[in-house]
């Protein structure tokens, strides 16, 4: 059984991961920190770290980067193994995640999606196989209630196509360009509406034929179950980075 500290556990994705676990007999949510308390929690619950009576394995936070400095000096503090599924940090937050990591196990994956994960490595592979005859184009879609854009997923996309492409440049939609496209770049566009749970999507554009890869999310299950997963194998490990590639080798 691993005992596990919902941060966030009012939010949207905290109520799908609190749902997700009580059909399984492996994890159980013992805690929650949150500003909102849960509607019927049957979980030790506090507005913040510093009030938070309970005992726990692993700490999944889905929720916001303003919780980052308080929740990594309290895991730091219990030695908890924390699955980080919070996106929008600043560059400065990803390099505090980085730090804390040589004290305790850290799984930070800006999407819990399998599926996406895969994408990702296929994107990888294009983009090796094409170089730069093909231009890369990355559009991703979310809900309207969501806050950070482009979302971490598209950004982890990017991420990967540029660790094969040199000198790759990011650019975000093209409203502010009056140019002819160049070879590095890897545009990225953002669309908020309604209630898309996320829809990703990359185009390998070259001289007449299009790839595309394509990734679409049903439900916010998906997520769940991969941060659950996630804090199951994060339980006993060593201090260190760990994301959804040494999940899936495990």
């Amino acid at each position: 059984m691993t005992n596990i500290i919902m941060t966030g556990c009012s939010g949207k994705m905290g109520a799908s991961i609190i749902n997700a676990a009580s059909a399984r007999s492996d994890v159980k949510i013992v805690g929650g920190v949150d500003l909102v308390a849960p509607q019927n929690a049957d979980f030790a619950y506090a507005k913040n770290f510093s009030e938070l009576d309970c005992q726990a394995d692993v700490i999944i936070d889905f929720s916001n980067p303003a919780v980052l400095d308080s929740m990594l000096a309290y895991a730091v503090e219990k030695k908890l193994p924390v699955v980080i599924c919070t996106t929008g940090y600043s560059e400065e937050q990803k390099q505090k995640i980085k730090d804390v990591s040589a004290q305790i196990p850290v799984f930070y994956s800006g999407n819990m999606s399998l599926g996406i994960n895969l994408i990702i490595e296929l994107a990888k592979k294009a983009a090796s196989v094409f170089g730069d005859s093909f231009d890369v184009e990355i559009i991703e879609q979310h809900h309207n209630q969501k806050l950070d854009a482009p979302s971490g997923t598209a950004l982890m996309i990017a991420d990967a196509v540029s660790q094969v492409r040199e000198n790759s440049e990011y650019v975000y939609d093209r409203h502010a360009y009056r140019k002819k496209r160049e070879k590095k770049e890897i545009g990225i566009h953002s669309v908020r509406g309604g209630n898309i749970v996320g829809e990703h999507e990359v185009i390998f554009a070259g001289q007449d034929e299009v790839l595309t890869i394509s990734h679409s999310a049903r439900s916010k299950t998906v997520f769940a179950v991969g941060a659950l997963n996630a804090a199951i194998f994060l339980k006993g490990k060593a201090p260190g980075m760990y994301d959804m590639s040494d999940l899936l080798k495990n």
